[in-house]
């Protein structure tokens, strides 16, 4: 027979009666003391998640390559260069795109100008004769569209009197002159036109030079 000492004593289960109204008295119940909620952590503490390693970054350079091997400081030399190299290709790289952006504009401009060539070319020669009156409607339409111009840059080639340049001007005629030293515009025949340093006509002029 086993000795009752022995015996672990057994713990009565413990009935919870939650019900808010006593059956006994019929009132209402007051409700239990809510239990004590854990302790928060003390300032300063671990955080759930948090990284218990130290801060990288309080690390200067210079400590932090004392702590490489001579492979692993070669290596993020190397890193470096390839970082700088790359950096300097797109630099480049965006300052030829927007050379070539501003060189299609220019471009574009230029060839839609030089199709209203003939056009400037007719009221060229209708102010010569006389023809574009101040105030007529001919004459607002040759201002504005030359101002238009204007504002894009479009500037005028080939002047009488200036020295003849065979990278601007085209000389139909040479007119021998005692009075020259140097070959010089005479007569402008067609007038020329630049676009910023894009030549986009060269003048054709009579050029009078130096008498043999």
């Amino acid at each position: 027979m086993a000795n009752d000492e022995n015996d672990e004593p057994r713990e009565e289960p413990r009935v919870h009666d939650k019900r808010r109204i006593d059956p006994e008295t019929g009132e209402p119940r007051e409700p239990e003391a809510a239990a004590p909620e854990s302790e928060a952590p003390a300032p300063g503490g671990p955080q759930d998640g948090a990284d218990t390693v130290g801060d990288v970054s309080a690390v200067s350079d210079e400590e932090l390559e004392a702590m490489l091997s001579s492979e692993q400081r070669d290596l993020v030399a190397e890193y470096r260069e390839r970082a700088a190299r790359a950096e300097a290709e797109l630099v480049n790289f965006r300052q030829r795109v927007e050379r070539d952006r501003a060189a299609n504009r220019e471009a574009v401009i230029a060839e839609v100008i030089r199709a209203l060539l003939p056009a400037i070319d007719d009221l060229d020669r209708a102010d010569a004769h006389g023809d574009l009156v101040e105030g007529s409607p001919l004459a607002l339409v040759s201002q504005k569209l030359r101002a238009g111009f204007e504002r894009y840059g479009l500037t005028r080639v080939g002047e009488k009197g200036e020295p003849f340049d065979p990278k601007l001007h085209d000389a139909l005629v040479q007119l021998p002159s005692a009075d020259v030293e140097s070959p010089v515009i005479a007569d402008v025949i067609e007038q020329g036109y630049a676009l910023g340093e894009r030549l986009i006509r060269a003048a054709k002029v009579a050029v009078s030079v130096p008498q043999e």
